[in-house]
């Protein structure tokens, strides 16, 4: 079973990754940032995940496990495997600056692509003054590396994000469809976050997307290792582990990303509905699969 799907699901992860490129492609092409539709897109996306994770996978993760190491031992394992993902997850997050965190979101008409002045937002990057510093040097210098870092955050974020949508998918093909979807839109503003400081610091439109489009990258790589470290060692009992570890990951990402995320785009109301409705595209989904 694992070996048949294994290319089914690294094509998941290339594509829920590679989404990073899409929100960079956003802040190029579109006039203004919708608040509203993102807000709902990303509670949608945790709705998504958190239901997934409690309702199907841990589920998945608990039988495994149970049928291999009995009941008690079987649960207590899947329990610690939960939050030994959100420890892991967690401690990546630790790691990176709190300045430089790609979770922080940036709109789209900060990219001020034009030129003109929109409100106190930055003017052309290519070296208008706007007030603010960011035509000298030294704030040019620093905005890139603000791209940079935010370019490896993201790209250490996505690894285990990849193995997440990637052993989903090895055990159930439409799960790992709707984790995949989850993750691509949650990968979106997080493409913006990249491309918006190195464009400012270069003005290179191509620049920024390759950064935002490289940090999409780890997507894909944490399912090839992962495929090439577990594929060896697979066994209900390895696979109960890592898949209670998944949705410890989805539920702090859940948490601590995308509902923060939602409520920064000041549309408390819609996100809260997003995330309803993720669950409940989530459940039917489920059901029809009976």
């Amino acid at each position: 079973m694992f070996a048949e799907n294994a290319l089914f699901a690294l094509g998941l992860t290339l594509f829920a990754g590679l989404c990073t490129g899409i929100g960079s492609a956003l802040a190029f092409f579109a006039k203004r940032t919708n608040p509203g539709f993102l807000s709902l897109a990303l509670g949608f996306s945790a709705g998504v995940m958190i239901y997934v994770s409690f309702m199907e996978i841990m589920v998945k993760a608990k039988t495994a496990l149970q049928a291999d190491l009995g009941m008690v031992t079987g649960t207590w394992t899947a329990v610690l495997a939960f939050f030994g993902g959100i420890a892991v997850i967690a401690m990546i997050d630790k790691l990176v600056p709190s300045y430089e965190n790609p979770h922080e979101m940036r709109r789209i008409e900060d990219m001020n692509v034009d030129g003109s002045d929109s409100g106190g937002s930055v003017a052309d990057p290519s070296g208008s003054a706007d007030g603010n510093g960011l035509e000298s040097e030294e704030g040019k210098k620093k905005l890139f590396r603000m791209g940079t870092m935010a370019a490896l955050a993201i790209g250490i974020h996505n690894f285990p994000e990849g193995l997440a949508t990637f052993t989903a998918a090895l055990s159930d093909p439409s799960l790992g469809i709707a984790i995949a979807v989850a993750i691509a839109i949650h990968n979106i503003p997080e493409g913006i976050a990249v491309s918006v400081p190195i464009y400012y610091a270069t003005g290179d439109k191509k620049k920024a997307f390759f950064y935002s489009f490289l940090s999409g990258l780890a997507e894909p790589v944490g399912a090839l290792v992962g495929y090439l470290l577990l594929m060896p060692f697979m066994s209900e009992t390895v696979f109960g582990v890592i898949f209670a570890g998944v949705a410890g990951i989805m539920v702090f990402i859940s948490l601590d990303e995308l509902l923060p995320a939602a409520e920064e785009y000041g549309e408390h109301h819609l996100s809260i509905y997003g995330l309803v409705a993720g669950m409940a595209v989530m459940a039917v989904s489920l059901l029809l699969f009976l």
